[in-house]
């Protein structure tokens, strides 16, 4: 989801460390329930026309337990899902109600589709899924809840998704022990282990900020790294960036200014203000200008006011022609794909 994030903590207090964003819901994963190559599209047969090859009989599942498979579902698994038989097809039922309340809910929130922007339409709508047992839903009606300072409200909505299982439920639950008064570090670190273990990239950095600061749990920098490396690697920009910190500085990592070198560019590549700025006074050392001016004004734009000095210095060692390529070459670039 597309929101302004605040930050934890809020203000930087000259580490070289970023400090971690609250959250967004956008990028989240799920695990996908795919039906066999021979599943049964809708039919009133009974049992016998939703069995496997294998002799089990997945039509006779509870709708409880159908329900807990299908809340882990995306809206076109979730659909694939209900065509496995009828049974399945009433047991989801809520949940593909649920699925058209959040696509209301985020053209609500975001003024899509043709609707103005209206939170409070958007929180009902969010508030209808999360009823019908959407997770997803429930953190998204948290997040409002969270941006109106109705902390608790968020807290109960995010418990009750991680509760089913949701991973970004599970990593919010887990920042928002650090953000509620008093914090409650030990919980959280609890939550954010649960939803790094599972991969969610987001909770694996936040997991290691924790590690690396000591909260909530024992200063670990080695550990740190680790998880800091996981999320990088699963495409987490700001993990990227404390990777090749930890690359530079040798912390909790073997030093290599090859590998630092590398993290650096792949989070100024896909649009971390701070590695712009670092990767290009690294190409200005090595005498590469023009590069060096594009990093340094995508850093200017992203807000490094300390990027522009440095950049109207080597400017005025370039000709006309070179700085009109320079703008346009900024002009016409674009971020690389991530999960931040």
């Amino acid at each position: 989801m597309e929101m302004k994030q605040t930050t934890w903590p809020g203000r930087s207090n000259g580490r070289r460390f970023t400090s971690c964003p609250l959250w967004s819901t956008k990028g989240k994963k799920h695990h996908e329930l795919h039906p066999t190559k021979h599943s049964n599209r809708m039919s009133g047969r009974g049992a016998s026309s939703s069995s496997s090859t294998d002799g089990r009989d997945f039509s006779a599942l509870p709708y409880e337990l159908i329900m807990i498979i299908g809340v882990s579902l995306s809206h076109p698994n979730l659909r694939a899902a209900s065509l496995a038989c009828k049974s399945w097809y009433e047991a989801l039922r809520p949940l593909r109600q649920a699925m058209l309340y959040m696509r209301w809910g985020k053209r609500f929130k975001h003024g899509r589709g043709g609707v103005q922007p209206n939170m409070d339409k958007a929180l009902d709508a969010f508030l209808k899924g999360a009823a019908l047992g959407s997770p997803m839903a429930m953190v998204d009606a948290g997040l409002i809840y969270w941006e109106r300072g109705l902390k608790d409200k968020a807290v109960a909505l995010y418990q009750k998704a991680a509760d089913l299982g949701d991973l970004a439920g599970k990593c919010n639950l887990g920042i928002s022990y650090l953000q509620v008064e008093p914090p409650n570090p030990k919980e959280a670190v609890k939550w954010l282990y649960h939803a790094s273990n599972e991969g969610h990239t987001r909770a694996q950095y936040q997991l290691a900020l924790c590690l690396h600061h000591g909260r909530g749990v024992d200063r670990n920098i080695k550990e740190a790294a680790r998880w800091y490396l996981k999320a990088a690697e699963g495409g987490y920009v700001r993990a990227m960036y404390n990777v090749s910190l930890c690359y530079k500085f040798e912390e909790g990592l073997a030093r290599s200014h090859c590998q630092a070198r590398k993290w650096m560019k792949r989070a100024a590549d896909r649009g971390h203000s701070k590695a712009q700025y670092e990767h290009g006074l690294a190409l200005f050392s090595e005498g590469e200008k023009i590069k060096a001016v594009v990093y340094l004004e995508l850093a200017t734009r992203g807000g490094e006011s300390a990027s522009a000095h440095v950049k109207d210095v080597i400017l005025q060692q370039l000709s006309e022609t070179s700085r009109d390529d320079v703008m346009l070459l900024v002009d016409q670039w674009r971020a690389l794909p991530s999960s931040s």
